[in-house]
């Protein structure tokens, strides 16, 4: 019997001494699972079948689910996967952080459970993953027939879809997908059905070959539509059908107020650093929150859970405890939304940033909303946040952190004892990561409170918002 949810959306139970993690079931499951891999003190393993369901289970409403790996909890209720992400929370920053820790408050969930999402990005391919399912029909068929058993991927068959968990190069076909407005399905079929009928080349991501590379959709709480199709051309060229099929999107969704493409060349579908043009429209899309309007372009970051960001900032507003005369430091802070939702309640807020576009449209944001008492840096956190940094620029009263899921580098920690603000709130997507800063932190702030938010439905993960106090304040 299935015991317990464990980590990356899995459950767990024992045998022979070995705890066996198994992915696509919940607690209460009775079934065969046979193991797939096995090592000293684990084994991994999927079900085969199942001989009684849980009480605890849900219907999932996705045809995708149980090979597409992006919302593993669809078969648990809503309330099951808070209850779960909360506890989870609280054992990481207990049994990692092995600091004092005050009674948290229940998780907020998200307002929305589907078309919660604002981005989604589609890898590309000239050949589409089968489904086990899939695999054994098509199997059957040729064992009718005869011939050799098939593979799991159909080299007669391109596909849009999300790439398969822990396979690179391996792209599963997506019909449907809920997580976002349903217009988005309809852009992505239209492009392959497009792409297919046209005799347009799919991407082989091995051989690094085909036109048709990858489809971004973005779309905002202010009723815009972005698209970016990366697109990869050859010594015989491609631009001129690639130029067709996004007249086609233009023609065909008046929705898309940004139509923009590029020529990836390189080894990865990565865009940071590549020239993207526009074909139709603006180089932007605009959400609002509260009074504020940001401006989101191709290489933005944005909480893609919008209605939820509101939530997950209002409680890093509330922590800071602003009476409109601290300096604020926010680092980490991308394209500056924290730093100007909290802006009008502080004196000065300085945001500082790894990635120089990031910055760029943090400072257009500012300019946008009219809010001059913000300062925006670009660069390594750790070599910037430094000692003559904060006396140049002076010493933080509050420090708002939202690292990525590495957390915090050990400097950076040292760097905000040394500054020693009255207050930290730290933001984090990864409780276990925030939980060791938490630890290095403990030798002068206490945690006064902690805050779990659900950004993301169906998936294992969770944000969480630490509000900390100097030791000696109290």
């Amino acid at each position: 019997m299935i015991e317990a949810v464990a980590a990356e959306g899995k459950c767990l139970f024992h045998w022979n001494e070995l705890v066996v993690f198994v992915p696509f079931c919940v607690p209460g499951d009775i079934c065969d699972v046979q193991i797939r891999r096995k090592k000293h003190s684990f084994a991994e393993g999927e079900v085969v079948r199942f001989i009684k369901y849980s009480k605890v289970r849900a219907i999932p409403f996705c045809q995708h689910f149980g090979v597409c790996g992006g919302c593993k909890w669809q078969n648990l209720p809503y309330e099951e996967q808070l209850r779960f992400k909360q506890q989870q929370v609280k054992d990481q920053l207990t049994r990692i952080g092995k600091i004092e820790l005050p009674e948290f408050s229940p998780i907020l969930g998200s307002v929305k459970t589907q078309a919660y999402r604002n981005k989604l990005d589609f890898g590309c391919a000239n050949k589409r993953w089968l489904s086990s399912e899939e695999l054994r029909m098509k199997n059957e068929e040729f064992a009718t027939a005869g011939e050799t058993p098939g593979f799991a991927i159909d080299k007669n068959q391109p596909a849009i879809g999300f790439h398969i968990t822990g396979a690179f190069d391996k792209i599963l076909p997506i019909e449907k997908c809920w997580l976002m407005d349903d217009l988005h399905n309809q852009i992505r079929n239209d492009i392959r059905d497009y792409a297919i009928e046209h005799g347009i080349t799919f991407f082989d991501l091995r051989a690094q070959k085909g036109l048709l590379r990858d489809v971004i959709i973005r779309n905002s709480n202010t009723g815009e539509w972005m698209v970016i199709i990366q697109f990869h051309y050859d010594e015989t060229g491609g631009e001129q059908e690639a130029k067709a099929l996004l007249q086609h999107i233009a023609d065909t969704f008046p929705q898309i107020t940004s139509l923009m493409y590029l020529d990836n060349q390189k080894c990865n579908d990565t865009i940071g650093d590549q020239n993207i043009l526009v074909y139709k429209g603006k180089d932007h899309i605009f959400e609002t929150m509260e009074d504020l309007r940001f401006k989101v372009g191709p290489k933005s970051f944005y909480q893609t859970n919008t209605e939820q960001a509101y939530h997950l900032y209002s409680v890093a507003r509330d922590f800071a405890g602003l009476t409109g005369t601290e300096l604020v430091y926010d680092l980490y802070t991308g394209t500056g939304t924290i730093a100007n939702f909290v802006a009008k309640k502080a004196r000065r807020v300085i945001g500082i940033e790894y990635v120089p576009e990031a910055i760029e449209d943090a400072k257009v944001n500012s300019d946008i909303n009219k809010i001059d008492n913000t300062l925006f840096f670009a660069g390594d956190m750790k070599d910037i946040l430094n000692d003559d940094f904060i006396a140049e620029y002076g010493r933080p009263d509050v420090i708002i952190t939202d690292p990525p899921r590495a957390g915090m580098h050990p400097d950076v920690v040292k760097t905000i004892l040394r500054a020693a603000p009255q207050r930290i709130v730290y933001v984090s997507c990864n409780p276990a990561t925030q939980a060791r800063d938490l630890h290095d932190l403990d030798a002068m702030y206490r945690v006064e409170a902690v805050q779990p938010v659900d950004m993301f439905p169906h998936t294992p993960h969770v944000e969480n918002v630490v509000l900390l106090t100097q030791k000696n304040k109290q």
